[in-house]
């Protein structure tokens, strides 16, 4: 695996680019509410507002599941709060539907890690909206994954696509793929496999084996 340090710093620049957006929102609508003096503009300054504060608190929810080490002290995380923080990030907007297959009540921690980092990439692939289905079942001896996309436009950057199949090396890694070799890499950890379809008739498929139990 890349150097700690290293990898932590471009995860790091990941968090902060996509964080950046609905921060700045926030920091944008103060400034026009302490300079705005008529009700209606003000009570919609206070809609944004609240908008951007949502969208920030939603994704620091996903991002400490996805990344970080929430979810309590114990192996494995309730699959209620890893719904609730993808239907936080992507259900906002109402751009994206997104379905949940997931009958288990709780996955191991780094099953849950590359359930959330594949919906991640699966959803910023639809560059113009559509419907993320996740799905996962596990085994006695085996947990698999299953992520699709479907929507009128889907763009997978080759960069993940690379950094997803073990393409990529640690030295030539972007933030923009850190997620991707994450994935790679706790499933190459594990001796599982992760696969990744073609962007074929509006439709984009990422799945995970996993060996052992949940």
């Amino acid at each position: 695996m890349a150097d700690g340090i290293e990898f932590a710093s471009l995860l790091c620049s990941r968090l902060c680019h996509d964080l950046l957006s609905p921060v700045g929102a926030l920091n944008n609508g103060i400034e026009l509410l302490a300079d705005e003096t008529d009700p209606e503009m003000r009570a919609r300054c206070l809609e944004l507002l609240a908008e951007s504060a949502r969208a920030s608190a939603n994704k620091l929810k996903f991002f400490r599941l996805a990344f970080g080490a929430a979810g309590g002290f114990g192996d494995s995380v309730d699959t209620r709060e890893v719904r609730g923080a993808i239907e936080g990030l992507f259900g906002g907007d109402r751009r994206i539907q997104v379905g949940w297959m997931v009958a288990e009540g709780a996955l191991a921690k780094g099953t849950i890690k590359i359930l959330l980092n594949l919906a991640l990439i699966a959803g910023d692939a639809l560059v113009r909206g559509g419907r993320l289905d996740i799905g996962a079942e596990a085994g006695a001896t085996r947990t698999e994954i299953v992520v699709r996309a479907e929507g009128p436009r889907i763009v997978l950057d080759p960069e993940l696509k690379s950094a997803l199949t073990g393409g990529t090396a640690a030295d030539a890694l972007t933030p923009r793929a850190a997620a991707a070799w994450l994935v790679w890499n706790l499933a190459h950890g594990r001796g599982g496999a992760i696969h990744v379809s073609d962007e074929a008739d509006g439709v984009l498929i990422l799945g995970a084996e996993l060996p052992g139990s949940p």
